[in-house]
């Protein structure tokens, strides 16, 4: 009679049955991933942002026909079939000069957007990592600069630089630069009191005693760790920076004609008899800056519940 006998086999940690899989670690942003996915609003801000950045990428795919081409014979009609939005006092389309002012309010968001990361970052890990005088310096130069009001500050700014006939692209540098050199202690704060808080940790200690240099210790160990809380609070800020350069267009201090943007269209919109007789003029560039900067702040709050475990 012959038996069967069943062999169990006991696997130790670190060993792998061949053909199998182990278990992955997890990374923070694997986990604020999953997190995302499951979130609708995370989903209902990208969708926005899609349909946006295409218009600003691509305006001719949703708007054929030239912004800069205009009726008089057209002015202030309300909106139809053949101009879905209507036209505007000097009888352009403006359903076109909607979408094609995308372009100029997003490209100014997201480059101010990446220039106070950058800035703010650098001076925030420079004062975090080597502290002492240098920590002291950078600490009040932001102090200064955080005193001075952003849009008070923007508006002095262009108004000092300004210059007419300018080409475009110099003028939404312009914009950035005003916005961005006001707007970077916010994020250097931030950044210096993430890097304190990685800095300590073990594995950072266990690094610089295994001869990690400065380099080593901040691009690989400590920025990683530390961008988090940036990159939350600089989403939720884009939103912010797309409505600040509206409000300087408003103000005739940010972009001029013949650039398009929504702030410039929402000031043209704004004269005297124009609210009353033609409000869909003020209407439709004021709701897409406003679902613009509400997908912004979603994406925001979205990134900001998945990164922290606290509120998961």
């Amino acid at each position: 009679m012959t038996e069967n006998v069943n062999q169990l086999t006991v696997e130790t940690p670190g060993t792998e049955s061949p053909g199998t899989e182990g278990p992955r670690s997890r990374s923070l942003w694997d986990d604020a991933w999953r997190a995302m996915r499951r979130n609708p609003i995370f989903w209902i801000a990208i969708v926005l942002l899609v349909v946006m950045g295409s218009m600003a990428v691509v305006p001719n795919l949703w708007a054929p026909k030239d912004p800069l081409i205009c009726d008089l014979t057209h002015a202030r009609e309300l909106p139809s079939r053949t101009a879905i939005f209507g036209y505007d006092q000097q009888g352009c389309d403006l359903w076109t000069r909607t979408v094609h002012g995308a372009r100029s309010s997003i490209l100014v968001g997201v480059l101010t957007t990446l220039g106070t990361m950058l800035l703010g970052s650098l001076v925030g890990i420079l004062a975090g990592f080597f502290g002492g005088w240098l920590d002291a310096v950078l600490s009040r130069l932001a102090d200064v600069f955080f005193a001075i009001p952003l849009l008070l500050g923007g508006i002095i700014i262009l108004y000092t630089f300004s210059a007419p006939g300018q080409p475009y692209f110099v003028v939404i540098l312009k914009v950035v630069f005003a916005i961005a050199i006001l707007g970077w202690p916010t994020i250097a704060r931030l950044m210096r009191s993430s890097v304190l808080q990685v800095k300590s940790n073990d594995y950072v200690q266990a690094a610089r005693a295994l001869g990690a240099g400065p380099g080593r210790l901040i691009f690989s160990h400590i920025l990683p760790n530390a961008m988090a809380p940036v990159i939350v609070v600089s989403t939720i800020n884009l939103g912010a920076y797309i409505a600040l350069e509206a409000t300087l267009s408003f103000l005739g201090i940010g972009l001029q004609a013949p650039a398009i943007s929504w702030g410039l269209a929402i000031s043209e919109a704004s004269g005297l008899g124009l609210i009353r007789s033609v409000p869909h003029m003020l209407l439709f560039p004021s709701l897409f800056l406003s679902l613009t900067v509400l997908s912004f702040i979603l994406l925001g709050e979205a990134v900001r519940d998945a990164l922290d475990p606290k509120l998961r």
